[in-house]
């Protein structure tokens, strides 16, 4: 397009234009480069109106227009608000209300979209652009309603109020989606038009409460409430409650307004599909406020999801997390308690739930006996916890070590730099470099230095995500950090040896004292960790032999179909971690 008629059009200058078109006729039959707007098109959506009706004059095929979204200047005028403009163009084509854009949009509802009152209310004298969206999934009062324009919502529901029950693509009304976005009055008009529309649910089985819900509209959940108490029993179709939803989605305020307005005893330990109770969802997102609520209102604290766990296993998967440290107290102190603690008519209940999850092995495995079964099944349960707080415990060493090892490099970097005894500052060498102590200090605290940068480098090079080879490494970073702090307190005894005076009375025993403490105790730390160590390894060696013992017995069928469920499930750590199921401690030594 001309850069001066481009000009002109934005001024809205008709003198000038009339002076482009004197010079170039054709000049009006310019387009907008990437959009394929006409002149008419852009003057519409500036709302220049004698400019619009010289245009008319000139060149009245321009109101029929359409760019590449199929939309003609008539959609510009009703989105941006031009009303005189629109009346120009359609005095001049009627048929161009009936029009609509690639989107299935009339100028209606692009109208509605934007707000534009004065727009709606004179393309309501068209009834049929109503009709045409009675076939269609969404709505001018969708749009209306969703952008909280009560006004022409009114408009709307007084030519078609059938449009109130009307679903878009989601399966949503009006009214979900005025719940939704918080717009009351909106909320308040369709609900006086129609009580029953707080009932109706969208595909997913939410209606327009549980919208509120997971939005946290008190107002409009207070709306509903004061209306229709029946859509608080409609549940998803995922089997969730109101209660389940605001809880999922964190929104305490509308949690605490629900449990003090409703009954909530059918409610509050009401599970969903999966089993899971309101207390079940706020452990699984850490919602340490909710939870402290929840526990206060009375609620189940023991309940068994289908996975087979309580809100205290939920919360301890990953106790890792800050705001488990709030939470595990409380549900502790409530009396909550891991699936494995509960009697045996909760120990059943949890089969159940993984019978229906899990797929079984019958067709090959023997069928135990139920104390049998039921021993297997939590000695399996208990042993896949402790394996996940080992691979935790692995990972948070492995952290610990990277730590220390910079810690280390940092201390033995700042020694080297500043050695015992200092600089001559004329020479620029250290004043005590000749005694064989500085000597020994200097080389222990080089090797600690390096030592450690190898360690620090080493981890964050290497990935492991198998358990033996975050073992592996472990073993090698662990020992070599041990002789690295090991350098560094030789160093660290040389340092004091070179700086503490000679020859005066009483100063070789404190020397001798100096060594003798911290070597002690550095070997005293060696020797009870060998100890520990040496334990482990004979209670790891033991193990072994029970287990070959058990595996040429001649009941070993239930250990083989143990494995076989074992490698179904993917989980080869079960039948080759010696460290776990030796170790009776609670921790064990590598």
């Amino acid at each position: 397009m001309d850069r001066r008629l481009q000009e002109t059009i934005l001024r809205g200058d008709t003198q000038a234009f009339h002076t482009l078109i004197q010079e170039d006729e054709n000049i009006i039959n310019q387009t907008l480069p990437g959009s394929s707007n006409t002149i008419l098109h852009l003057i519409a959506r500036y709302g220049h109106v004698e400019l619009a009706a010289e245009i008319v004059k000139l060149r009245p095929e321009l109101v029929a227009a359409e760019n590449d979204s199929m939309e003609t200047p008539l959609h510009e005028a009703c989105r941006e608000g031009r009303s005189e403009i629109m009346r120009v163009l359609v005095e001049t084509d009627p048929w161009l209300v009936y029009k609509f854009n690639t989107r299935g949009q009339s100028v209606l509802f692009v109208a509605c979209e934007r707000g534009r009152l004065d727009v709606v209310k004179h393309l309501l004298n068209y009834p049929v652009l109503l009709t045409s969206e009675v076939d269609a999934l969404t709505t001018s009062l969708h749009v209306a309603a969703s952008g909280g324009h009560t006004d022409i919502m009114k408009l709307i529901l007084q030519a078609r109020p059938d449009f109130a029950r009307k679903k878009d693509i989601n399966g949503c009304t009006p009214l979900h989606l005025c719940c939704s976005k918080g717009h009351l009055d909106i909320t308040r008009e369709l609900l006086r038009l129609d009580p029953n529309l707080s009932c109706l649910q969208d595909n997913e089985g939410r209606t327009p409460l549980h919208w509120a819900a997971i939005k946290g509209r008190v107002a409009i959940i207070d709306e509903i409430l004061s209306v229709s108490l029946e859509s608080t029993e409609i549940i998803t179709k995922h089997g969730e409650t109101v209660l389940h939803l605001a809880v999922k989605n964190n929104q305490y305020d509308a949690v605490k307004y629900l449990t003090e307005t409703l009954n909530i005893i059918k409610l509050i330990n009401l599970p969903d599909n999966d089993g899971n109770t309101l207390l079940h969802m706020a452990t699984a997102g850490k919602l340490s406020t909710m939870v402290i609520y929840l526990l206060k209102m009375g609620i189940d604290v023991n309940a068994i999801n289908r996975k087979g766990y309580t809100a205290l296993d939920v919360v301890e998967s990953d106790a890792s997390n800050s705001g488990a440290l709030l939470i595990i107290p409380a549900l502790q102190e409530a009396g909550a308690k891991r699936c494995d603690q509960l009697g045996p008519f909760s120990r059943e209940i949890q089969q159940v739930y993984e019978n229906i999850n899990s797929p079984t092995i019958e067709h090959y495995s023997p069928k135990l006996p139920d104390s049998r079964h039921r021993h297997h099944h939590h000695h399996r349960r208990r042993r896949a916890k402790q394996l996940e707080i080992q691979k935790e415990g692995l990972r948070n060493a492995r952290n610990t070590i990277t730590v220390v090892a910079v810690l280390i490099a940092t201390v033995t970097f700042a020694a080297g730099i500043n050695p015992p005894g200092g600089f001559n500052q004329q020479s620029g060498k250290t004043i005590l470099g000749k005694q064989t102590s500085f000597k020994v200090f200097f080389v222990c605290n080089i090797v600690a230095l390096f030592l450690s940068l190898g360690i620090v480098i080493f981890l964050v090079s290497i990935i492991p995500y198998k358990r033996k080879s975050m073992m592996k490494l472990l073993v090698v970073t662990h020992k070599a950090m041990w002789v690295a702090l090991s350098f560094m307190a030789a160093a660290y005894i040389a340092a004091v040896w070179t700086v503490l005076p000679r020859g005066r009375p009483g100063m070789v025993w404190v020397l001798v004292a100096v060594v003798g403490i911290g070597g002690g105790c550095t070997l005293a730390i060696f020797v009870g960790l060998g100890m520990l160590l040496a334990k482990h390894w004979i209670r790891k060696w033991e193990w072994k032999r029970s287990k070959e013992k058990k595996r040429e017995s001649p009941n070993s069928s239930i250990s083989h179909v143990e494995e076989l469920r074992t490698m179904k499930n993917g989980n080869n750590d079960y039948s080759s971690n010696s460290d776990v199921d030796s170790s009776d401690q609670g921790y064990h030594l590598y």
